[in-house]
């Protein structure tokens, strides 16, 4: 017996929703399954390209490098080709010089089968010497191939050496650290022994009196108690010693105290337990070297002498800080070998200086011949056109003085006579100038002064090969300096470069610059200069006062009331400015600075 199913309405909507909601549940999950496969398409086809760009950049350098080797066979191909081109070239050169010369002994004979002969000949030692040439061939490469090999071994053996010899010298450099710690210890030790507790409290003494002493000088720095002149780092090096031996003298420095730090040679303890110990070493090492590598770059701008004592108080500073730490301190050893980084750093620094300071010089002194030959040049040309003027004026006057009457004559013998004289003064001028372009060493040395700029009693004491010295001076007096120059004398000389040399050999002491050499001021009295120059019997005119009329003019002007100042600053300018081209030197331009 069945029951007819009754189905409400309610129920027919849960299950049409329950019908719906798993249809939109399998949409959404066939959209996601989807959007996955084409993500994982996407990146797939992105592998994909990146792989093949990759292959395809490996096949490209895979043909680039067999390229390169195809190219580098090729060159070796071509070498070993025009080498042999070359040998067999010159037998063949040989063998139709045989053949020419045989022909040509040939030609005197009618006889065909002498020549025959003598041809066949020809070509048996073409063919025997084209065969030697290959066989000489064959001997070079082997005795190229046997020399690399043998240039290989060598090279082997030298970097073996090397390296042993490196090594070696590692191990005398620590031994010879470890040896001279253990003295120092050792004699310490003894010194305690003798002396007992007053060596202990002097030595505690002196290491506070530095302490006290670097404290002093970070607190209230440096000034100038410790200024050493740099150029006596180098006074005692070898003349041929540059500033590239005493790069390599630094990086032994650098080296040997890396080394030291490596091998435990820097600092000591007195901790027994190995890890504070090698902590507390450790630690006092870094901070010495953090000081001593910020001290190191100020080199060139801070003075050796300065540099050396702030490395020195920060070995004393260091140590005093490191007595909490069982006494932790930095080895004198190892301060020796920090300072003498320093003092290579510096003398390769004040050696390059150096050289800079003579490639300046060089430079300077080539302009300075260059304008001097232009001088010579222009004062020949001159010269020579003046005794062509004069040579023309001469003849003029004689064909007139040959025309004249006896009363007009005398005037023309009169007038031929001071062109005479004209011709004989051009013709030693251009002598003169003639000969100062021919010696490359004569010139003029001047003795000058500039009140106004330097004050009383400063001389500069120089050199030009000018035909015209002044010109120099006048150079000298331009807008670098407030006041011209005034000339005490002007000494011709043959060998001007040796008596400008003497001249500064004698007063070296007297230098204002006593650190670069090309600044030729000298606080000297004239008097001496004089006595010096008529020691070496040379005879000069000096003019004993400073005139300084441009400086005593300015004073008087600053002294005058306001209204006047102006008047008579613009009167004294223009006197100024024409008696300068009256002198022959150009006025100023009222631009210039």
């Amino acid at each position: 017996m069945s029951f007819p199913l009754k189905v409400s309405p309610d129920m027919l909507a849960v299950a049409l929703a329950v019908i719906l909601g798993l249809y939109i549940w399998s949409r959404i999950a066939v959209i996601r399954l989807r959007r996955k496969l084409a993500t994982s398409e996407e990146e797939s086809l992105v592998l994909h390209k990146r792989y093949e760009k990759k292959a395809a950049e490996l096949i490209e350098a895979n043909k680039a490098a067999l390229s390169d080797a195809e190219k580098s066979l090729s060159e070796e191909r071509s070498a070993l080709a025009a080498e042999n081109e070359k040998i067999r070239r010159h037998y063949e050169s040989e063998a139709r010089k045989a053949f020419e010369e045989s022909k040509l002994r040939l030609e005197a004979f009618s006889g065909l089968q002498a020549l025959a002969a003598d041809e066949e000949k020809a070509r048996t030692a073409l063919t025997s010497a084209l065969v030697e040439a290959e066989e000489l061939r064959a001997q070079a490469l082997a005795l190229l191939s046997d020399a690399k090999a043998r240039a290989a071994v060598e090279r082997d053996i030298a970097l073996q050496k090397a390296k042993v010899i490196h090594t070696q010298a590692q191990a005398l450099l620590a031994r010879a650290t470890a040896e001279s710690a253990s003295k120092i210890t050792d004699a310490e030790k003894k010194a305690q022994e003798i002396a007992g507790e007053a060596y202990l409290a002097i030595r505690e003494k002196s290491h506070l009196e530095e302490s006290v002493r670097a404290i002093r000088n970070v607190i209230d720095g440096y000034g100038d108690r410790y200024i050493v002149p740099t150029r006596s780092l180098v006074d005692d090096l070898a003349s041929d010693f540059g500033h590239t031996e005493a790069g390599n003298a630094l990086l032994l420095a650098r080296q040997q105290s890396r080394q030291m730090v490596e091998e435990g040679g820097a600092a000591e303890c007195d901790y027994v337990e190995a890890n504070r110990r090698d902590t507390a070493i450790r630690f006092a090492t870094d901070a010495f070297n953090g000081r001593v590598d910020a001290i190191l770059t100020k080199v060139g701008e801070e003075n050796f002498g300065t540099l050396r004592q702030k490395i020195l108080d920060a070995f004393n500073l260091v140590n005093l800080n490191g007595a909490a730490f069982r006494n932790a301190r930095i080895r004198e050893t190892y301060l020796d070998s920090r300072l003498s980084e320093l003092k290579w750093a510096s003398a390769a620094y004040e050696l390059k200086l150096r050289e800079r300071e003579e490639q300046r010089r060089i430079r300077e002194q080539i302009r300075e011949e260059e304008k001097a030959r232009r001088d010579y040049e222009r004062a020949l040309k001159e010269t020579q056109r003046e005794e062509e003027v004069i040579k023309q004026a001469l003849e003029k006057a004689r064909k007139e003085a040959e025309l004249a009457g006896a009363q007009e004559r005398e005037k023309y013998v009169q007038q031929m006579a001071q062109l005479e004289a004209r011709l004989v003064e051009a013709e030693a001028k251009n002598q003169r100038a003639l000969s100062m372009a021919q010696q490359t060493r004569r010139g003029n040395v001047y003795i000058i002064s500039n009140v106004g700029s330097f004050g009383d009693g400063v001389l500069k004491i120089g050199m030009t090969r000018r035909l015209e010295p002044m010109e120099r001076i006048w150079e000298l007096g331009d807008a670098s300096v407030p006041f011209e120059f005034d000339v005490h004398a002007i000494i011709p000389s043959d060998d001007a470069p040796a008596l400008e040399g003497e001249l500064h050999e004698a007063f070296e002491d007297l230098r204002i610059n006593q650190v670069n050499l090309r600044k030729e001021f000298f606080r000297v009295p004239l008097e001496k200069v004089r006595k010096i120059v008529a020691e070496r019997g040379i005879s000069a005119t000096f003019t004993m006062a400073a005139e300084a009329q441009e400086y005593r003019e300015s004073q008087a002007i600053a002294n005058l009331p306001p209204e006047e100042r102006a008047r008579s600053r613009t009167k004294l300018v223009d006197q100024r400015e024409t008696g300068m081209t009256f002198m022959g030197r150009p006025g100023r331009d009222p631009s210039e600075n």
